[in-house]
């Protein structure tokens, strides 16, 4: 019976270290289910107890609530925290409707693009007035709040001056708040998720002085396989993407497979399309296997011919060593990155703790993301031929 109890506690904390916390939840309440003894049964005719010194009463031992154990199991996901909004800047909370359903997101403009007058619907500005446009999806149990401290991207936005926008997974589309990348219907282009991204990515470009050739995506852990799914469907939208601790395409269809892939690794989808493809991941990551992060670079790498391949070892400014693999085409630029962190877990390098999913010890991953996402750019006749290619 030991064994058994052993073996139930190291699934439901398996769970739990995966985020899955529907999945935690089930494990907790068959090992409370399987602790508790089944009433005994009746005789048929009882005998008079025999005249004795009677027995103290057994106390009964406190069991802990499954809600304070699906506290613990969630806690990993960290405080809940607000976004600080620098002087002149905004961090609005808005709404995207379409066929494709309904997301609410948060959209942070720093002071000096505020400032900037808005452009009618037929803007006059020239390419270089406009502003890039960065949209970053949280990973499960996260908040955009909480994902924008975690990653300081807002104020990065306020050194650089671009603006990002938070798509926000509500609990209604998954009871952990994961975007659903390993489901068929939020796989491709034209519908579910993806068509969602896509739609608020428009929805900025249409509001703000975004330029639309300069577009990108980034997630974390569900968010980063997210990203990478949405880039796929729609590089007429998106010039470049950021995987952090995800997976690649074509990982998974199902929930059972998910959890095959990140724990073991997936070798993915050939991708249809070249895009440009930044990934970190750690190398202790015990949530998503180090392996999907490799595909990831691989299989991008791979839809650019004739690239060549390089490696650079270096340490943070703490001293957290890193591999850097690029992917360069012929005139030195690279087309795909990969970093690969040492002794770091599933959380965003470079950033805050405080908001959870999180490691300061660097490198900066969303500072070395927008350096290679600023390195490339979709022109009109570029986004033409991509939205032919991505539709067949």
């Amino acid at each position: 019976m030991f064994t058994l109890f052993k073996r139930a506690v190291a699934k439901a904390m398996r769970k739990a270290r995966a985020a899955n916390v529907r999945a935690a939840t089930a494990a907790v309440k068959k090992l409370v289910a399987a602790s508790v003894k089944p009433p005994r049964k009746k005789r048929a005719a009882a005998k008079p107890a025999k005249p004795g010194k009677p027995k103290a009463a057994a106390r009964a031992r406190p069991r802990e609530g499954l809600g304070a154990a699906i506290g613990r199991i969630t806690a990993a996901a960290g405080p809940k925290v607000a976004a600080p909004v620098a002087r002149g800047a905004s961090f609005e909370t808005l709404q995207h409707r379409s066929k494709h359903g309904a997301r609410a997101y948060r959209l942070y403009v720093p002071a000096r693009l505020n400032a900037a007058p808005q452009p009618a619907p037929q803007p006059a500005l020239q390419p270089a007035a406009l502003a890039p446009l960065v949209v970053m999806l949280h990973g499960c149990t996260q908040t955009p709040e909480a994902f924008a401290v975690g990653t300081r991207m807002n104020a990065l936005a306020d050194e650089l001056g671009f603006l990002v926008a938070y798509p926000e997974q509500p609990a209604s589309a998954n009871p952990n708040r994961c975007w659903n990348w390993f489901s068929r219907a939020d796989q491709a282009r034209g519908a579910g998720e993806p068509a969602l991204i896509a739609g608020i990515a428009r929805a900025v470009l249409r509001a703000r002085a975004a330029d639309p050739a300069r577009v990108y995506v980034a997630g974390l852990s569900a968010g980063g396989a997210a990203a990478m799914l949405a880039a796929a469907a729609y590089p007429d939208v998106f010039a470049a993407v950021g995987v952090h601790s995800g997976l690649p395409v074509g990982a998974a269809y199902s929930p059972a497979q998910a959890m095959l892939a990140m724990r073991r690794g997936s070798i993915g989808a050939e991708h249809g399309v070249a895009m440009p493809t930044i990934v970190f991941h750690g190398d202790a990551d015990r949530v998503v296997h180090p392996r999907n992060g490799r595909v990831v670079a691989m299989r991008s790498a791979a839809a650019t011919p004739g690239l060549a391949a390089s490696q650079i070892k270096g340490r943070s400014a703490s001293g957290r060593a890193f591999t850097r693999t690029l992917y360069s085409a012929a005139d030195g630029r690279p087309v795909c990155e990969h970093w690969s962190v040492e002794g770091a877990g599933h959380a965003w390098a470079g950033g805050d703790a405080a908001a959870g999913y999180a490691d300061p010890a660097g490198p900066d991953a969303s500072r070395e993301m927008l350096r290679f996402f600023l390195d490339h750019r979709i022109s009109r006749a570029g986004r033409a031929r991509a939205a032919a290619t991505a539709a067949r």
